[in-house]
């Protein structure tokens, strides 16, 4: 079995707190771009269980998608339409049997990720 698994959390640096309810979708990709999850974020801005848990992790090259525009737009943040961030993709690999932490840091006009621990 894998030791590797993946998770991420969201966090809201316009108001200075956890992004809840943000809907995240994780691809993996390959010959195509496979759907192999959805979850949204809890009120700590992270996911109730890993995205990617040890039991479905393999290395290579995949893509969160965070649904920034729906949330910004609930948190009163949207601005004018069409919105400057509406969905947010960060494509990544893995190349390791490990522990990977993306983690999205957002505000309606900036987004930057990190491999966190």
């Amino acid at each position: 079995m894998a030791d590797g698994y993946l998770t991420t959390h969201v966090l809201d640096t316009a108001r200075g707190c956890p992004a809840a309810g943000l809907a995240i979708t994780l691809y993996r990709l390959g010959a195509g771009r496979e759907k192999i999850a959805e979850t949204v974020t809890n009120e700590d801005g992270r996911t109730d269980a890993p995205i990617l848990p040890k039991e479905a992790f393999a290395t290579g090259s995949y893509e969160l998608v965070f649904a920034a525009g729906a949330y910004l737009r609930a948190t009163g943040q949207a601005g004018a339409e069409p919105l400057f961030l509406d969905e947010v993709p960060i494509r990544f690999g893995m190349a390791e049997d490990a522990h990977y932490h993306v983690p999205l840091l957002l505000s309606p006009y900036g987004y930057s990720t990190y491999r966190g621990s």
